[in-house]
C-alpha cells in the first residue's frame, strides 16, 4: 500500500483559492466516508485549517489521480485552479511532510504550536469515521511523538508568535498602548482564546466576545473580565470596537460592509483595526476599502512576524535533523510489514507441521508406546519436518551459485560463526 499526502496551503494557494476547498467539522465525517468509497483508498484523514487543507490516504499505488479528481468535483473547482496549486507527496515524502506540518516547520508562523492540536483533531475525526488504519494509525502516532520530541529538544517554540500574536504585535503599532482600547473578537475557538490571552497580558482595556453560542462566548470573556454577546448583537455593538479580530467557522462572511460603514459613523470616522483570521472570510474584502479601516487577512500576517522568527531559524534546523532520523524509522517499520504475510505464511507451515506430528505422537501414547520414545521420535521428526524445505531450497540454490540467498539465510536463521 502507498502512502500519499496532498493539498494546497499558504504557500501554493491564495486565500480567495483556499477558502473554497476547505471542510468544515460538520461535513468530515460524510467527506471522509465519500472519499474512501469513490477514490477505493483503504485509509484517510483530512486536515483543514485556515492555511492549509491536506489529505492523506493509504491507497493501492495509481490512486493518485482519483484521489484528487474527488477533491476537485467535491468542492467544485475548476481543474486548472487546482493543478495550479495542488501538491503531492508519496510514501517517505508523505511521512516528512506530515512530521514538517506537526513541528510547525510548515506553517506561516514558523514552529506555532496550534497546528499540532489541529493534526490531531483531524486524526480523531478519522477515527470516528473509521477510516484510520494500521498504517494512517502507526503515522499519526509516529507524529505525535516526534513533533513532541521537537518541542521538548529544540528552542522551536521559545519565541511566543502565533497567527493570534502576530495580530496583536500589530495591533500595539497602530495603537501603542492598549489601555484605552477596546478589542472586540468574533468566535471563541483556539486562535481566538489565544488572542484574547495576548491582549489581557498587553493589558487590553476591554474585550467583548461575540459567538454564535452565548455560552461559549461568556466561558471565554469571563476568563479575561470581557463581555459576552450572541452574534445578532454585532451590529450594535460593533461601534466600541478598536481592534476587531474574527475566526469562526462559518462558510459565509458575518461582517459585511454596511453594518461597519454604521460604525465609523456612530463612531464619528474614528480608525478601527480589523483581522480577519478565518478561512473561509468572516469579513467581507470590501470592508477594507473603507477609509480609516485598516483590514488584514491571514496572509497579510506574515511580513509582520518576520521579526519575531530569528530565533528560531537555529531550532529549525536542529528540527530538520530530528525529523531526517525519525523519516527513515518510520520507513523502516513500513518495510518491516512486507514481510509479514511471509512470516504468517512460514509460521501456519510451520504449526500445520506441528499439528500432524502431535497428532501421531498422541495416537502412539494411546497405543500404550513408551512416553520417553514417543518424544524423542516427536522431537527428531519434528526437525527434520521444519528442516527439510530449508535445507533442500540451500542446497539448490548453493549448486547454483547464488551467494546473496545463501548469506541471506545466516541472516535468516542468525548464523554469525559461519560465512559464505
Amino acid at each position: 500500500m502507498q502512502l500519499l499526502a496532498l493539498g494546497v496551503n499558504h504557500k501554493t494557494a491564495s486565500v480567495a483559492v483556499r477558502e473554497q476547498i476547505t471542510f468544515t467539522p460538520e461535513n468530515l465525517p460524510s467527506a471522509l466516508a465519500e472519499l474512501v468509497h469513490h477514490s477505493d483508498a483503504k485509509e484517510a484523514a483530512i486536515l483543514s485549517t485556515c492555511n492549509r487543507t491536506e489529505l492523506y490516504c493509504g491507497c493501492m499505488p495509481g490512486r493518485e489521480e482519483i484521489i484528487i479528481e474527488w477533491l476537485r468535483q467535491y468542492h467544485h473547482i475548476e481543474p486548472k485552479t487546482l493543478k495550479s496549486c495542488l501538491y503531492t507527496h508519496p510514501d517517505q515524502l508523505a511521512v516528512r511532510h506530515l512530521l514538517r506540518v506537526a513541528s510547525g516547520l510548515d506553517s506561516m508562523i514558523l514552529g506555532e504550536p496550534q497546528i499540532l492540536g489541529q493534526i490531531k483533531t483531524a486524526y480523531h475525526y478519522a477515527l470516528e469515521a473509521g477510516t484510520v488504519g494500521r498504517i494512517l494509525g502507526r503515522l499519526f502516532q509516529h507524529t505525535f511523538y516526534v513533533a513532541k520530541q521537537i518541542r521538548t529538544d529544540t528552542a522551536i517554540g521559545t519565541s511566543p508568535v502565533s497567527i493570534a500574536f502576530a495580530a496583536v504585535s500589530l495591533a500595539k503599532q497602530i495603537f501603542g498602548n492598549l489601555e484605552a482600547t477596546t478589542a472586540f473578537l468574533i468566535g471563541a475557538g483556539e486562535t481566538i482564546e489565544l488572542a484574547a490571552r495576548h491582549l489581557f497580558t498587553n493589558g487590553i482595556g476591554r474585550i467583548i466576545v461575540a459567538n454564535r453560542s452565548l455560552e461559549k462566548a461568556h466561558q471565554l470573556a469571563s476568563q479575561f473580565n470581557g463581555y459576552a454577546i450572541p452574534l445578532a448583537e454585532m451590529p450594535k455593538h460593533l461601534p466600541e470596537a478598536d481592534i476587531v479580530i474574527s475566526s469562526t467557522a462559518s462558510q459565509l462572511p458575518i461582517l459585511g460592509k454596511g453594518a461597519v460603514e454604521r460604525a465609523l459613523r456612530i463612531r464619528k470616522r474614528r480608525p478601527i483595526f480589523m483581522v480577519d483570521i478565518a478561512v473561509p472570510r468572516d469579513i467581507e474584502p470590501e470592508v477594507g476599502e473603507l477609509q480609516d479601516i485598516y483590514l488584514y487577512n491571514v496572509d497579510d500576517l506574515q511580513e509582520v512576524v518576520q521579526e519575531s522568527l530569528q530565533s528560531r531559524q537555529e531550532a529549525a534546523k536542529q528540527a530538520e535533523e530530528i525529523i531526517d532520523a525519525q523519516v527513515e524509522n518510520f520507513m523502516e517499520w513500513i518495510r518491516a510489514q512486507n514481510a509479514i504475510p511471509i512470516i504468517c505464511a512460514v509460521r501456519d507451515q510451520a504449526n500445520q507441521l506441528c499439528k500432524d506430528a502431535l497428532e501421531k505422537a498422541r495416537r502412539r501414547m494411546a497405543s500404550g508406546d513408551d512416553p520417553n520414545e514417543i518424544l524423542a521420535i516427536l522431537a527428531h521428526n519434528l526437525t527434520n519436518k521444519l528442516l527439510h524445505i530449508p535445507s533442500r531450497q540451500l542446497r539448490t540454490l548453493s549448486a547454483t551459485g547464488d551467494k546473496t540467498a545463501l548469506e541471506a539465510a545466516l541472516k535468516i536463521f542468525d548464523i554469525n560463526h559461519f560465512k559464505v
